[in-house]
């Protein structure tokens, strides 16, 4: 309005609004000092995803907090989230296409072992799962092995085929850093790299013991299908890869960017390698929203049931 009736003095506008001259300055105070906060944050942001560059905003948030600390910035995780809305900082999820997995054979299927087994502490239960990943030149597979409570990864292989040898290599990469199994299980998909006869036996020559899925439930290997999609959602998709090589040297650093920096909010917003060579005991902070709620009372079949005419009735 002062631009348009530049004859108008601003005490007579702030009279007008029913507010003084030094509310309407410390309004405009705050509305700069607001977006030199956010300009700050954004370019934070920026900084934080050449290395994270689908991280999303939660964990952003955590990442966040020690500059914001640093320079008193208050802002919530709803406000973030505005403040990555406007400026085109969210990030869209992938729908996955095509499926790698074979699990029509005649090989042996193990039975699952971890329907009721919360792990307590690293070492206790690796997962494993095997994703593809397109490049230029074609596709790139890619096998992943995770301890399930650090949620480290602790094997992986880039290849081009999907032969069992390439997923053999992932695991010896695991087992080489394993001191001593101590009731290890391994769990996978009944994939048919997994039920060969070279990687049973590897287990088995370890003392390992073999858990697979028993059907398509992509829930009953969950952390394995998350460490997929986070390595190739936050970390390799919108790169430009022409071969192998490069793949690989790509993935190496994925793989060492997620296990020492990417906080997870499963193990308490802490980084894999921090829980798992410490033996932290951590707390998972996101909902399971797959659960359903039990609705139904443990206790109402053993109380007797009540009369709502009781009080209406008249003892004789």
């Amino acid at each position: 309005m002062k631009d348009n009736y530049r004859q108008v003095s601003l005490s007579r506008f702030c009279r007008l609004l029913g507010m003084t001259r030094q509310a309407y300055y410390q309004h405009c105070w705050h509305v700069e000092e607001i977006t030199i906060e956010q300009e700050m944050v954004v370019r934070q942001v920026q900084q934080l995803r050449k290395y994270h560059r689908h991280m999303g905003g939660r964990k952003l948030y955590e990442k966040l907090q020690p500059f914001m600390l640093e320079h008193q910035i208050k802002m919530g995780r709803d406000a973030l989230f505005d403040v990555l809305s406007a400026n085109k900082l969210l990030v869209r999820k992938n729908k996955r296409r095509i499926h790698t997995t074979q699990s029509f054979h005649w090989l042996r299927k193990y039975p699952n072992l971890i329907k009721d087994f919360i792990p307590t502490a690293p070492g206790q239960l690796w997962v494993s799962d095997i994703t593809y990943w397109q490049i230029s030149t074609g596709y790139i597979y890619l096998s992943f092995l995770t301890d399930a409570y650090s949620h480290k990864i602790v094997g992986y292989q880039v290849a081009e085929t999907l032969e069992t040898v390439e997923t053999l290599e992932a695991l010896k990469m695991a087992l080489s850093h394993l001191s001593r199994p101590r009731q290890l299980i391994h769990h996978s998909d009944r994939g048919i790299q997994y039920c060969s006869a070279p990687y049973v036996k590897l287990l088995q020559d370890n003392g390992i013991r073999i858990s697979m899925t028993e059907n398509g439930d992509p829930r009953e290997n969950a952390v394995a299908e998350r460490i997929n999609g986070i390595i190739k959602q936050e970390y390799l998709d919108g790169h430009q890869v022409n071969g192998a090589d490069e793949a690989r040297e790509l993935v190496s650093a994925a793989v060492e960017l997620y296990n020492t920096d990417r906080p997870h909010m499963s193990i308490g917003n802490l980084t894999p390698d921090l829980v798992h060579f410490n033996n932290l005991k951590t707390e998972k902070l996101w909902k399971n929203y797959h659960a359903k709620p039990n609705l139904v009372n443990a206790f109402q079949d053993k109380e007797s049931p009540v009369n709502l005419f009781q009080d209406l009735i008249q003892k004789p």
